[in-house]
């Protein structure tokens, strides 16, 4: 591949000198401020871009999980974006949008197309109005065919035109993004920042909103945190900046970049619910914010219901969620490997067990469970998928469903074989077997021998104990088609009918035992597993019974069925 045909980052632009750096030792305490900007910058990289009823119900999911700066539009782009605004417009007026949200429109830096975006949000009380131009080497040359000295003209023009427009409304704010900022040279992009805050009159009770883009992703992110680094330390009106970063997505990093970036003294991030926007996409939102939440850190939006956010957000922009995207993908919380499956079944035995001990609902009990970074209950997930079953699956997962679903604890020996069984279905199938599939399975391998296998049936059957603790089995045997009546005494029930067996000819030895209560209560159905030898060979079978005789009479039969 001709790889000389690319020059690396540090060739094409000039990157911030060699100062000491504070961002590799920083630690983010508190979230951002996320601004969501799919409804502008995620909506124009949709091959649908959405009108306003998807708008609408997007920017109404926002708004309930807690996003307090939307970007909403492009209104000078399209007839649509305009209307979408003047449709919030509206909405405002009739109280629905809360007085804590406003509302970002985007406008490139030409005074028509200034003048339009304020025609758009006349009557909004709260907005900020996003001033954007061009300012990297490359995007000067080619695209604007102005020099250095000409995009400055050109910024301060469009941002004198704003600052006329806006005058002194209140509830107005503004923000300027150097579109291209990780590849504009630092003392560029700081003469153009400074200068607009300057003529904005920038000031603490009225920042202007600074926003770096990583319009192109073209560096390993470390090297985006020492230019956001670089404008957080020389900018002229700091304490009256809010610094915001926009990174992309082009080299699979930008949610790295955002990290390092606030890191490195930004306070707003600009990027989408599931990452998409042009190419790869915007920076993800819902990534970063749990990301912080996993960590300990209050994200500050919610995501209690992640699968209504994202059949959301997929409705809205009509394309699919990955099922492994982070945290939102419907696979995210699943483990298939059987070594997974073990440790995330023994994980959450030990978080219940911990929970009690706390005295705490497992529900608010601090979280480790292995191979699950976040509590799928806190995302609004069951924990039903969190293991499912095919080849690759292992005993510790297929004992899980079983035990989930069904209330059936296998003994460990069994656990084993039953895998064995499962793992040739789904061999023979390729494909996943659920707990209804896996049911199937156990039923017709250990308890339908039980009850109607053969060769030897149980036509009927009753027993009793004596005064002296003695109990004695008597029934109704068919053994390879010949009918009988035998009966056992023994110390207990299943030892009496193993004499019964011996009587009809079936030389049965119990080797193991297990039972229990498949639910709480006393009327709880009862499972019985049992291990039986009939001449040198051994099998296991079980029962399912509200009568734990009947169970138990019914595993030692489907026992000696399987290895007849």
């Amino acid at each position: 591949m001709p790889h000389h045909r690319y020059r690396p980052a540090h060739e094409r632009v000039a990157l911030p000198g060699p100062e000491p750096r504070a961002w590799p030792s920083a630690r983010i305490e508190r979230a951002p401020l996320w601004v969501p900007v799919d409804l502008r910058d995620g909506n124009q990289a949709l091959a649908e871009p959405m009108g306003t009823d998807r708008k609408r119900r997007l920017f109404d999911l926002q708004v309930a999980m807690g996003f307090k700066e939307i970007e909403v539009a492009y209104p000078s782009a399209s007839r649509t974006d305009f209307d979408f605004v003047r449709h919030l417009v509206d909405a405002t007026r009739n109280g629905e949008v809360p007085d804590d949200v406003t509302v970002v429109v985007f406008t490139p830096a030409r005074r028509d197309l200034i003048e339009r975006t304020f025609e758009a949000i006349e009557g909004l009380p709260r907005a900020v109005v996003h001033l954007y131009a061009a300012t990297a080497p490359v995007w000067r040359d080619v695209v604007l065919g102005r020099d250095r000295g000409e995009v400055r003209d050109l910024v301060e023009d469009a941002a004198a035109c704003v600052a006329k427009l806006g005058g002194d409304r209140p509830g107005l704010r503004f923000q300027f993004s150097p579109e291209v900022f990780n590849l504009t040279e630092p003392d560029f992009v700081l003469e153009l920042c400074d200068g607009v805050t300057a003529l904005w009159d920038a000031s603490p009770d009225r920042p202007v909103t600074l926003n770096l883009p990583a319009t192109v992703e073209v560096a390993t992110p470390n090297v985006y945190a020492d230019q956001i680094e670089y404008m957080h330390r020389h900018l002229a009106r700091r304490s009256s900046v809010i610094l915001s970063v926009h990174p992309h997505n082009d080299r699979g990093t930008g949610v790295a970049c955002a990290e390092l970036a606030v890191l490195a003294g930004a306070q707003r991030v600009e990027g989408c619910l599931f990452g998409n926007g042009e190419r790869t996409g915007n920076v993800d939102l819902v990534t970063l914010a749990l990301n912080l939440y996993t960590q300990g850190v209050d994200p500050m939006v919610d995501f209690s219901d992640i699968d209504a956010v994202r059949r959301t957000v997929e409705h809205c922009n009509r394309l699919p969620v990955h099922p492994r995207h982070p945290y939102g993908g419907d696979l995210v919380h699943t483990a298939f490997s059987g070594t997974h499956q073990d440790a995330i079944s023994k994980g959450m035995a030990h978080h219940a067990r911990r929970a009690r001990e706390l005295g705490v609902p497992e529900r608010l009990a601090p979280w480790e469970v292995p191979y699950l970074p976040v509590d799928p209950a806190d995302l609004g997930r069951s924990y039903e998928a969190v293991i499912r079953v095919n080849s690759q699956s292992g005993k510790g997962g297929i004992a899980h469903l079983l035990r989930a679903h069904r209330g059936v604890d296998l003994p460990r020996e069994l656990r084993a074989e039953f895998s064995r069984v499962v793992q040739a279905a789904t061999d023979d199938s390729g494909a996943e077997a659920g707990a209804e599939e896996l049911w199937r399975l156990f039923e017709g391998t250990y308890l339908v021998p039980g009850r109607d296998g053969e060769p030897v049936r149980l036509t009927s059957w009753t027993t009793d104990r004596s005064p002296e603790g003695e109990h004695r089995f008597v029934c109704t045997l068919r053994v390879h088609d010949r009918e009988g009546d035998y009966e056992g005494t023994g110390t207990g029930p299943v030892a009496a009918f193993t004499r019964a067996l011996a009587a009809a000819g079936v030389e049965v030895t119990v080797v193991d035992y297990a039972e229990h209560a498949t639910e709480p209560g006393a009327s709880a159905p009862v499972a019985a597993f049992a291990k039986c030898r009939v001449g040198g060979r051994s099998a296991w079978g079980a029962g399912l019974d509200a009568s734990s005789v009947a169970a138990s009479v019914r595993a030692v039969l489907a026992a000696v069925n399987r290895v007849l």
